[in-house]
């Protein structure tokens, strides 16, 4: 168990989900997470959910905390760097992972040589099936890069990336459990309309994407090779694939991704 203080400046959905995960990993004590969130109903939820301590007052969970992790929405990021300039111990770590916030953006708004960590984490870190990217920035140690990584694991798998490939990060897991739940869905309305109950084809096609991510993550072995496994000549597998490639849905998925990256770096200010 980590002996660090961290504290999240918001207490939204993904700040819940990250301490919560934590909190069930058994990385922290509830008593050694703080979060702070001018709504008392973000707070009430938060605390419910880890067992954390809670107020509105960002510089108090600033100056109390190792770590801290900037969970704030985009258009308040500005605010709440302001409110934490001046405010930081010079040994306090700050993790951010406000979408599209440059590591450029959060020193400058903290007005400092910072230690600097920027995450892209996403919603499944709920379940401890995250997938989330990060990337220090030039002040931060190779220490707060294993502390990072290691907070990031406990929730789910952690890969460290350039800057520049976090908003394909982004546009990949980070909006990526949106398309897979749209394909669940589908799925599930493809074998009502063949007859099954709804609650039964719901568990059955998430339980079908969740046995195949786990095929590629722990054999190793590429997609495509563990399709064909599944592929017998002139089965039924093959029928459906046909049906998907003339749907387009192989191209329609690639076009989400890029779709989603390019929103990400529009966000983020930048050509």
């Amino acid at each position: 168990m980590l002996t660090q203080r961290i504290g999240f400046i918001g207490a939204g959905r993904m700040a819940t989900a990250m301490g919560q995960g934590i909190v069930e990993a058994d990385l922290i004590s509830p008593n050694c997470l703080f979060a702070s969130d001018p709504s008392a109903d973000m707070r009430d939820r938060f605390a419910k959910a880890t067992g954390g301590n809670t107020t509105d007052d960002n510089r108090a969970v600033a100056g109390g905390c190792d770590v801290l992790i900037l969970a704030v929405k985009p258009s308040h990021l500005a605010e709440a760097l302001s409110d934490l300039r001046g405010h930081l111990l010079p040994e306090t770590l700050v993790v951010s992972i406000v979408a599209g916030a440059r590591l450029a953006t959060l020193s400058h708004g903290l007005g400092g040589a910072a230690r600097l960590i920027r995450v892209m984490p996403n919603t499944p870190c709920l379940v401890r099936e995250g997938a989330s990217g990060f990337c220090p920035g030039p002040h931060a140690t190779r220490e707060d890069a294993l502390l990072v990584r290691q907070l990031l694991e406990s929730l789910g798998v952690a890969v460290e990336v350039e800057e520049p490939l976090l908003d394909v990060v982004t546009g990949l897991s980070g909006s990526g459990p949106a398309f897979a739940y749209m394909i669940i869905e589908a799925l599930g309305d493809g074998a009502v309309r063949m007859g099954l109950p709804r609650a039964v084809a719901t568990t059955l096609a998430a339980q079908t994407l969740r046995g195949a991510a786990a095929m590629v993550l722990r054999t190793g072995e590429h997609p495509g090779v563990l399709k064909d496994r599944v592929t017998s000549p002139g089965g039924t597998t093959i029928a459906g694939i046909q049906a998907l490639e003339a749907g387009g849905v192989r191209g329609a998925l690639m076009a989400a991704v890029e779709a989603a990256t390019r929103r990400s770096i529009e966000l983020a200010g930048t050509p």
